[in-house]
This record gives structure tokens, sequence and C-alpha cells, in this order.
């Protein structure tokens, strides 16, 4: 008995250590749930564009990742979560230094910074695919650092730090609608205005569809962040061990996917009912919708009815669908509808709280119920010309320094090719279909001699145009 005595594990010196741990490990599982989304964004990214640029789109979200926990370390964790009050607290309250592995009070919590920083990487990918296929790899490097280093840090110091001076005034957002989604989706919208649209978007003041090569892999990629939704939202009660905390997971992961639900069924209505487009069974719309949905109830998701849940979905796709024909008619080309999904929901998500919880206006019109409407609309003011104004910051510093924009032929010819020199889907694999001596296809390209493609030469409606069309 001895013998098995020495070699049994430790047990917990205290009740308190032991609920730490489930707490960590509640953080770390929710936090890897949340890190599969950068898989979601690079399949919905890359089956949104044309194939002669999936390989740029894929090592964007590669990269994102790792440029974001680098900067994260070195300098956001010490932002977020520094002491210091007021809107510059972030800066002067925190050391720097203190991103170097050092946390509150000295002591690190890791599974806090783990769970802060799948938030930071989320919302710097969210410009990626909204400046698709024109937009230099320099660029990239700069904004995702930016983003993940510091504009994102000082808005979640503004809101969830007890010191944060949006916090104090009694901002709420519980998972992040303005937090992530609305800083992101702002700072995409001015990437895009800045990028301007790809060559041949928009003729003679009419949309052109420069459609993605992959509907599948869409599909497969707005599935996956969705499941990534119920770690993002659930993860953000903080912890598992107190008393009520399994409820309020439970009801966050309900809520995330009720409000995901009326999304889709409104953008599918929207589509179907030629709200937007020609009337049709869409699959674009309704997906991007879904996902707006899922960003509108992350700010009260701990809170709302099941029923208002799905209302502040189904909002949530009339701002999504409101912003993305308004900015079309701006002749704002945004491929993958980033700005529309995060910074419309996004916006909207901040006052579903007010309006629909138990404690807002809907239930009680009192002091309380309006000083939570004041003080969430003060703070979407606030994050949205924050966002905005580090973005047309570094944008304007880009563009004057001719760091922006790939030039026409390197965009014509495609990035995989003129930039990274490994095309996504070799050319060649086109040619030798062509050459096959399969039936038909000898009249979609006569005598086309390899990697040689004249769209001209190439009947419309054949197997090899519309293929050939989307490279």
């Amino acid at each position: 008995m001895a013998a098995l005595n020495s070699t049994a594990a430790p047990s917990f010196s205290t009740d308190e250590e032991f609920r730490s741990n489930v707490d960590d490990v509640f953080l770390i599982g929710n936090g890897i749930v949340v890190v599969f989304m950068q898989a979601g964004f690079t399949c919905l990214e890359a089956g949104s564009i044309r194939s002669k640029n999936v390989t740029n789109i894929v090592l964007k979200n590669v990269l994102d990742m790792f440029i974001s926990g680098i900067l994260y370390w070195l300098v956001g964790f010490a932002l977020a979560f520094g002491s210091g009050s007021g809107p510059l607290g972030a800066f002067f309250g925190g050391s720097l230094w203190a991103g170097l592995g050092v946390g509150d009070a000295g002591q690190p919590r890791m599974s806090k910074w783990f769970f802060q920083f799948t938030f930071a990487a989320t919302a710097a990918t969210i410009i990626s695919g909204s400046v698709a296929e024109r937009c230099r790899f320099v660029t990239y490097l700069c904004y995702s650092a930016l983003i993940s280093g510091v504009v994102y840090p000082t808005v979640s110091h503004w809101a969830w730090h007890d010191d944060g001076w949006l916090n104090v005034l009694g901002f709420r957002d519980f998972a992040g609608s303005g937090v992530v989604h609305l800083v992101g989706g702002a700072c995409a919208l001015a990437g895009c205005v800045f990028m301007g649209p790809r060559k041949g978007r928009f003729v003679g003041g009419q949309v052109q569809d420069l459609a993605g090569h992959s509907t599948p892999l869409t599909g497969v990629g707005a599935l996956i962040l969705a499941a990534g939704f119920l770690g993002f939202n659930g993860g953000s009660q903080g912890s598992i061990s107190a008393p009520g905390d399994g409820a309020a997971v439970a009801k966050a992961v309900v809520n995330t996917v009720l409000s995901g639900a009326g999304g889709a069924l409104c953008g599918l209505f929207a589509v179907r009912l030629g709200a937007v487009n020609n009337p049709a069974w869409g699959f674009a719309v309704p997906t991007n919708a879904m996902l707006a949905g899922m960003v509108s109830v992350c700010g009260a998701v701990n809170q709302l009815a099941m029923w208002a849940a799905v209302v502040t979905g189904a909002v949530g796709a009339v701002f999504f669908l409101g912003l993305h024909v308004l900015l079309l008619r701006l002749q704002v080309d945004d491929p993958l509808d980033a700005a529309p999904v995060h910074l419309g929901a996004g916006f909207w998500g901040l006052f579903a709280g007010p309006l629909l919880t138990p404690d807002g206006i809907l239930y009680s019109v009192t002091s309380e119920s309006l000083s939570f409407l004041a003080c969430n609309a003060a703070g979407a003011l606030a994050i949205l010309v924050w966002s905005l104004c580090c973005s047309v910051i570094m944008f304007t510093v880009l563009r004057v320094s001719g760091l922006l924009r790939v030039t026409e032929e390197e965009e014509l010819k495609g990035l995989d090719v003129s930039v990274h020199k490994e095309p996504g889907y070799p050319l060649s694999a086109w040619t030798q279909w062509a050459d096959s001596g399969l039936p038909g296809l000898a009249l979609s390209l006569p005598n086309p001699g390899p990697h040689k493609f004249n769209r001209s030469d190439r009947p419309p409606g054949t197997p090899l145009h519309r293929f050939t069309e989307r490279l």
C-alpha cells in the first residue's frame, strides 16, 4: 500500500486550484475551436476568388495566425490588459514590456492569453478577403501587424479591462460584436476603398460578376466558421467552474445556432423574392447572411431569449444585405462581403442587447435601459472612429509609398504566378485536358499550343471556356 501511495498522482492542494485548472482547460479547448476558424476563413476566401489567386489567399491565412501571435505576444496583450483608464489608458497604463510573457499583476495566465490571441487573429484575418486579388503582400503584413498588435488590443482594453473607459461607462459586448467584428469590418471597408475595385469588376457603371472558382470550398469554409462561432461565443464566458457557468455557456451556444438560422433564412428568402439579384434559391447571399447572424448575436448572446436570438440574426442579415447593396452602388469592391458581414452585423449587434435583452428597452423603458443603449451607442461610435482612423493612416502611408496595390499586369496574370511563383492550380492541368483528345474539347481550343490561352478562341458555353473563364 505504501508503494502504491508513493506513486499516486499528487492531489490538488485547494479547491481553488482545481477550479483554476478546469477553467484553463475550458479556455484552451474553446480557443482551439476558434483557431479552426482560420481554416474556415481560408476555405471561404479561397473558394470565393478566382483560381489564379488561390495560393496568395491561402498563404495569407496560414501566416495570419502566426504574425498575430508574435505581435500579440510583444505588444497586444499588454495594451489589452495592462492597467490604465481613459481612451489612451492602454498605452500609458500598460508597459509594452509586459507583453514579453508577463500578464496581469506580473502573473501570466496562459489560457487567457491564448483565448484572447485567437480573437486578435480573427479580427486581423477579416481584412484579407476584402482586399483579395489586388493587394501587395507587404500591405498584408502591415495590416496584420497593426490590427493584432494595436487596433484590436486597444479596443479590447476599453471594453473588457476593469479600468477600460467603455467598461466603466457601462458598455457591454459579451463576445465581440463590436470589439472583434466591428473593428475588423471597419478596417476591411477602409481597405476596399483605398485599394479600389478589381479590374473588370465595374464596367460602364454596371457590376460584373467575377465568380469564385469553387462553391464547395466556400460552403465548407462557411460551415467551419459556423462551428468556430460556437467556441467563440461559448468560450467568452471565461470560466466553467463557477455556479451558473454551464447554463450560461449552453445558452450562448444555443443562441449562436438560432441567430445563424435567423440570418440564413432571412438571406435565403431575400434572394428568392428578388430583393437581391434575380429571384432564385441563391447560395452566396444566404451563406453570408448566416455568418452575419452569428456576428450580430455576439454582443449579448449570453442574455438573449431564444426568440430574440432568431430576431437578432435576421436583423443582422438585413444590415448585411443593406450594406452589400450600398457598397455595390458606390462601386466599392469587397470580394468576400467582409465589410457588410462584420461591420454591418457587428454594428447592429451592439444595439441588439440594449433593445432585446430582459433589461433592454423592449421589456421596459427605464433610465437603466436607456443608459445601456446610450453607452453601447457611444462604444459603437468610438470603435468605428478608432478603427477607421488607424486604417486610413496606414493605407494612406502605403499608397503614398507605392506599396498598396499590385500592378495591372500582376493582377491580370494572377498573384500566384506573378508574386509567389507557385500557382494553386497549375495551368498545365488545363492544357493537358484540352490536348487529351476527349470528345468536344478539340472545338474548345483549336491548336492552342502549350500554356497559351486566348479566350477569344473558345466559343462561349464550351466546357473549357467555362473553366478557364474563372482562372
